[in-house]
């Protein structure tokens, strides 16, 4: 197939390329458009925008503040509290060792006074036994106590 159009003879194969190229023209055109008006469309929704409430947030942020700041005081307290009694409890501890070796040193004295006192409590009978066998020898010996 041939056309001619004002001196200008066209076949076939030219008609089918010219026609694609302004299929491909109005196409891009086309989509120049559109992508045009979904530019227009989102900057139009960028511009409406409104941020939302978030105040609800932010009060329950200031509370959750408040309340870990009392909870950091109140474990400051239990540590200085429980630093306390540890160092109260080493210083009883000290002492009770302290009294402990003192009592040590009283008993083992009183032990080593008992023992003398036995000892010598021993040593005493013992002379007591021994004058009063002697005693009552010189008592048996003696011609004029009539014991036979």
């Amino acid at each position: 197939m041939e056309v001619e159009y004002k001196g200008i003879s066209m076949k076939g194969g030219k008609l089918f390329i010219i026609f694609s190229l302004l299929g491909t023209l109005g196409g891009g055109l086309w989509g120049a458009f559109e992508f045009w008006k979904d530019y227009q469309l989102l900057q139009q929704r960028v511009n409406d925008f409104v941020s939302p409430d978030m105040s609800h947030y932010d009060e329950q942020i200031a509370v959750l503040k408040s309340e870990v700041s009392m909870v950091l005081e109140e474990v400051s307290l239990v540590n200085d509290v429980a630093t306390s009694l540890k160092n109260d409890l080493r210083d009883d501890i000290k002492t009770m060792k302290s009294d402990i070796r003192l009592q040590d040193r009283v008993i083992k004295d009183v032990e080593t006074m008992v023992k003398d006192m036995d000892r010598q409590l021993h040593e005493d009978l013992k002379l007591l036994e021994e004058k009063l066998e002697l005693d009552i020898k010189k008592a048996l010996s003696n011609p004029l106590a009539g014991v036979k």
